[in-house]
């Protein structure tokens, strides 16, 4: 297997020093370029409403607070070769299709909040896979999540990219989920094109106006609203 980078929060170095409590706000700048319960199995590519998840709260017009709940995900990938300390961190959708199974741990997470992102993820639920930080960014792909959070090995391998000294076996820092590829979106998504979405819906209101894609762009693994995700699947068409 490569050394992905897909699962790299670049604020490594920073974030491995923060108290394990605390999370962190954001992803170290990559090099010059940047540009997100248990059930059944559903359809592939189609979304359902009955997983729950990550939830956090925001505020409604009349100062109440309403509760958004995050059943999807978008996981960020670095498609092209891009060499860190000797390694090539690629790691396409072609490299996840080649996998046993099509199928891969997500390690190498980095940053606290994309860990505890990782974290609640749940068995079944769906992802978009994104490539980043290359020329035209967007979303390429669907997998699922197939194994829930459990030690990123990565962590004590002092031979790995990923190793991180402060990080002990008997309370591991960092976590990682197994997915496994769905299906090719039915056409490229581009960023462009979801950005001028969101702009339209920040305005006027809409499912991407609270996108954390736009939020935290830089952060690596990112939850998805229902609405968000369905909106973003309706633009295959």
């Amino acid at each position: 297997m490569p050394w992905p980078s897909r699962k790299r929060d670049k604020e490594a170095a920073a974030a491995a020093e923060e108290p394990d409590a605390k999370i962190a706000k954001s992803e170290e700048k990559t090099s010059g370029k940047q540009e997100e319960e248990k059930s059944a199995k559903p359809p592939a590519g189609k979304s359902t409403s009955g997983w729950k998840n990550w939830k956090r709260k925001e505020s409604e017009p009349n100062g109440e607070e309403r509760k958004i709940t995050y059943c999807h995900w978008l996981l960020k990938s670095e498609p092209e070769s891009r060499l860190e300390k000797g390694v090539d961190v690629k790691f396409s959708i072609d490299d996840l299709k080649a996998q046993p199974n099509q199928t891969t741990c997500w390690e190498g997470v980095r940053n606290y909040q994309a860990r505890n992102f990782l974290r609640s993820m749940k068995l079944g639920q769906q992802a978009f896979f994104y490539h980043s930080n290359c020329k035209e960014p967007g979303i390429v792909a669907i997998v699922e999540v197939v194994k829930e959070a459990y030690p990123d090995h990565t962590q004590f391998d002092k031979k790995h990219l990923y190793y991180d000294s402060t990080s002990k076996k008997e309370n591991p820092k960092w976590s990682m989920v197994d997915v496994q590829f769905v299906r090719m979106t039915k056409r490229f998504i581009p960023l462009s094109e979801m950005k001028v979405h969101h702009l339209a819906h920040k305005a006027q209101g809409g499912p991407l106006k609270n996108m954390m894609l736009f939020a935290k762009q830089r952060l690596s693994v990112q939850p998805l609203t229902q609405e968000e995700f369905d909106f973003v699947l309706s633009l295959e068409e």
